[in-house]
């Protein structure tokens, strides 16, 4: 990529502070690793002067909004609340920087300020599952999903929780830089490369009981050892001494998916990963990962990504 892209951060009185430590860690650290490749990160203060952060201190940042002219990728990290009124000079300086082609990225709340500058709309977008029925009640002409962790729309991007929030940034350093320094950032961070389902793991419900708990996630292993072999509800029950009907309650509760769309995400992933780190054929990774045939594979992966298996292998393989 070069050291051209800018990344620049949005600073706010009020500001967010896990979110935007967030944006700091994964583009502002430096990465000798990565030589003069990684991004160029800045601050871009809202308001001039000390600003306030949640925490009980106060931030001074180097640029302000015309710092959004140069930016490359535009990171809004959270916002004041739902309800307070985001400043049009804001939403016109996001504006030009997405005429000009910057990608945006918004981290939980921070999705009000994109929806306020009329960036979203027409589009997908996800929050924390807190504010995803207020979004789309205030917002309408916005698809809201509340159950994933992140939404990528091409150059506008929206995440959910603030964790989420990194989550959201590993996929942008995957789509930048490729599988392996995404993996390396994650090693850095102690996070797993890519979480799997969806919002609704986190959402507040009765803890299981731990013999319950620990069989699940033995489960959970072995479908992602054993992803190329089929596997059916009633053989999964078995394998884990539970009735179906059981089995699927407990498997829904806890992934916020069904089997069947757990292992197709699970099996899309590995997908993307073998495309991304070899040079299997589309014919050996559909193999490998479950599907009946590479045609199968290009119909499920083409709906989810967007793109084809082979396209997808040609924009994200990092060069040699």
């Amino acid at each position: 990529m070069g050291t051209s892209h800018h990344v620049v951060a949005l600073a706010y009185h009020g500001l967010c502070t896990f979110e935007f430590g967030v944006a700091v860690e994964v583009f502002g650290l430096p990465r000798p690793e990565m030589e003069d490749g990684w991004y160029r990160f800045s601050v871009a203060a809202l308001e001039p002067g000390e600003l306030t952060a949640t925490g009980g201190f106060r931030m001074v940042a180097e640029y302000g909004l015309e710092c959004l002219e140069t930016a490359d990728t535009i990171v809004i990290p959270g916002w004041r609340g739902p309800q307070v009124p985001v400043p049009q000079a804001l939403c016109d300086a996001l504006c030009a920087a997405h005429r000009r082609g910057a990608r945006l990225l918004s981290i939980c709340s921070g999705v009000y300020v994109l929806a306020a500058a009329g960036l979203l709309d027409g589009k997908n977008a996800t929050t924390h599952w807190r504010y995803a029925d207020d979004l789309a009640t205030r917002y309408p002409q916005i698809t809201v999903h509340p159950r994933v962790l992140y939404i990528d729309e091409g150059n506008v991007l929206t995440s959910a929780g603030s964790a989420a929030g990194l989550d959201l940034c590993l996929h942008v350093v995957r789509k930048d830089f490729g599988l392996e320094a995404a993996n390396r950032v994650a090693r850095r961070l102690v996070l797993a490369p890519h979480r799997d389902g969806g919002q609704a793991q986190f959402i507040e419900r009765p803890v299981s009981h731990d013999r319950e708990t620990q069989r699940l996630n033995q489960l959970f292993d072995y479908l992602r050892q054993h992803l190329g072999q089929e596997h059916s509800v009633a053989s999964l029950a078995a394998r884990i001494g539970m009735s179906q009907r059981t089995l699927l309650r407990r498997f829904t509760s806890a992934t916020g998916a069904t089997p069947a769309r757990w292992l197709l995400n699970e099996r899309l992933y590995r997908a993307r990963e073998l495309l991304e780190s070899t040079r299997l054929s589309v014919e050996q990774v559909a193999e490998q990962c479950g599907f009946r045939n590479a045609s199968v594979l290009r119909h499920h992966f083409r709906a989810r990504f967007s793109v084809s298996p082979a396209s997808y292998r040609k924009n994200f393989t990092p060069a040699s």
